[in-house]
């Protein structure tokens, strides 16, 4: 019997629709790329088990019944025939294994955050209320090696991730992380957002108007008591790809 054949838990056929969408809306945002970056979501309590997007499939037209279901302590995964993308398995298998708090890992390279990547500093700095949000917030893995294509990569971006929300990837991309997809997607979207800022005012070649560290700090605070602004975003944009795009629920 396959996984489509079985009945799913009501709790894993809603995290399959969210990050379905998550999918088709980051693909829509022109945030993929090509057929790469992968999305996951834990569907176990000790979150080892979780949900990724297929090998190769072009994230407008990955379903909830697409996704599929791994195990991070197997590593015969690799060995199925709906096995993810090695450097999916790579990173993702490792976060899930070793940061049980990050639910859901959305791991992306989109335009303005992987070129400020791509900067010898590549720190986002509160220029105002956006970057400001991730004062502080922000893990920066500046060590780099090649398509993560080998474990132990995975391994070393969970440890530099700790209790952290997003993490800058130098010369590669950005990943964030909630307890649900909805909290994932948006962190996504501001730092994206924010990166975006910090590109365009390097672009005019003056010097950045940096928030003190006092103000940074209760900025980004500030924006724990949106916690369900960022649910509200969610579930709005899936109401756009309920109109639009249905399938992406099947």
């Amino acid at each position: 019997m396959t996984r489509h054949e079985t009945m799913l838990s009501a709790e894993e056929a809603i995290i399959r629709v969210d990050l379905a969408a998550a999918l088709r809306l980051s693909c829509r945002n022109g945030w993929h790329e090509g057929v790469a970056n992968h999305f996951s979501a834990a569907v176990s309590a000790d979150g080892k088990e979780f949900l990724v997007n297929p090998k190769w499939v072009h994230w407008s037209r990955v379903r909830a019944s697409d996704l599929i279901l791994c195990n991070a302590d197997d590593p015969s995964t690799m060995e199925r025939p709906d096995a993810p993308d090695r450097s999916a398995w790579a990173i993702h298998s490792a976060l899930h294994r070793n940061l049980p708090q990050a639910r859901v890992a959305l791991h992306i390279h989109p335009p303005y955050a992987t070129a400020l990547a791509s900067l010898k500093d590549p720190t986002i700095k509160p220029v105002d209320q956006v970057t400001a949000r991730w004062f502080g917030r922000l893990a920066y893995d500046l060590a780099f090696g090649g398509i993560a294509s080998e474990e132990e990569e995975g391994e070393r971006i969970s440890r530099t991730v700790g209790n952290h929300r997003a993490v800058m990837m130098q010369n590669h991309g950005v990943t964030t992380f909630g307890t649900c997809v909805a909290e994932a997607w948006d962190a996504l979207y501001h730092l994206e957002r924010a990166a975006r800022t910090m590109v365009m005012a390097y672009q005019t070649g003056q010097e950045l108007a940096v928030m003190p560290d006092d103000l940074a700090e209760v900025t980004a605070g500030e924006w724990e008591t949106y916690k369900d602004a960022e649910i509200a975003h969610f579930d709005e944009m899936k109401l756009v790809l309920d109109r639009e795009e249905p399938e992406y629920k099947d």
